[in-house]
């Protein structure tokens, strides 16, 4: 079982930053692939950004490339996402994930059992 307690967000202006973390439980979490997914007010929640077991490929959904960084390190069991440039857009609930162990990495909602409860994000115009 894993447990992810994401953190960091809050009201930004449009053009700020903001860094969000989550933290997971066990002993597991290098051999799990990790990924942002993020739910605007009336949409379907989307991939945001996702990093394989070992750090050494990251996947960024388009809207937020070149904006948004993800990293993790697995010395402290915890992901992080630099956002950048944000816009009114990127208002939405961010949420963490996990696959299962050794799985590979995949954009897809269905590969991730594991989820934070969210932590809201709202960038005002």
């Amino acid at each position: 079982q894993v447990q992810l307690v994401e953190s960091g967000g809050g009201l930004v202006q449009a053009g700020g930053s903001l860094k969000l973390s989550c933290a997971a439980s066990g002993r597991t979490f290098s051999s799990r692939a990790m990924a942002w997914f993020r739910q605007a007010p009336g949409k379907e929640r989307e991939f945001a950004a996702g990093i394989t077991r070992g750090g050494d490929t990251i996947y960024y959904a388009d809207s937020v490339k070149g904006r948004f960084t993800m990293s993790r390190d697995n010395a402290q069991n915890t992901v992080y996402l630099q956002m950048n440039s944000l816009k009114p857009e990127d208002t939405a609930v961010y949420y963490c994930a996990a696959s299962s162990e050794y799985a590979p990495f995949r954009r897809a909602q269905s590969n991730y059992p594991y989820w934070g409860q969210g932590t809201q994000v709202t960038v005002s115009s």
